[in-house]
């Protein structure tokens, strides 16, 4: 794997380096050695999978309040998507700033994503499936979220929204 910095400190875009031969590919998507190495937190408390019918879907802006934070470690398995990170993080310098990258079951691409960031994406094509690992068990109480069109936020999202939850949509402003 190559741990690649994001312009959003903490973050990191991991390129897969795949074997190829006759059968087809082999690349390994986590190591905890590794991880570890480049100062990222190892831990999985679970895996989810999402997946998504129409292109143009949209989930989040998703993270978990203080105490129940996650760091997520996202990559796509079928289709394509358009993953945002927001740093939400108190103090930080880039506070409010957000980062996108075309995550797709080609590219070889994943993006680690530290605690103190909320998360969404929307999909590219029909289809889509994401996996991703979090370090923290959910607990809902603690869910929260940024409003994906929020002004403050000015996210450049590729395609209008064909399907996203009323949750999702009344997501309150963010103050930075």
């Amino acid at each position: 794997m190559i741990f690649n910095k994001t312009p959003l400190p903490g973050a990191f875009l991991i390129a897969l380096e795949p074997h190829q031969d006759e059968r087809g590919s082999f690349a390994r998507s986590f190591c905890r050695r590794e991880f570890e190495a480049n100062g990222l937190a190892p831990v999985v408390a679970q895996c989810n999978i999402s997946r998504n019918r129409l292109r143009g879907t949209l989930r989040g802006l998703h993270f978990q309040t203080a105490g129940h934070e996650e760091a997520k470690l996202v990559r796509c398995s079928r289709g394509a998507l358009w993953d945002v990170i927001v740093d939400i993080r108190p103090g930080s310098s880039t506070r409010g700033q957000w980062f996108g990258v075309e995550l797709t079951d080609t590219n070889a691409l994943q993006l680690y994503i530290p605690e103190g960031f909320a998360h969404g994406f929307q999909t590219l094509s029909d289809d889509t499936e994401i996996f991703y690992q979090i370090s923290n068990f959910y607990v809902p109480e603690a869910s929260s979220g940024l409003r994906y069109n929020d002004p403050a936020l000015k996210i450049d999202w590729p395609l209008p929204v064909s399907s996203i939850s009323a949750k999702d949509q009344g997501w309150p402003d963010f103050k930075i």
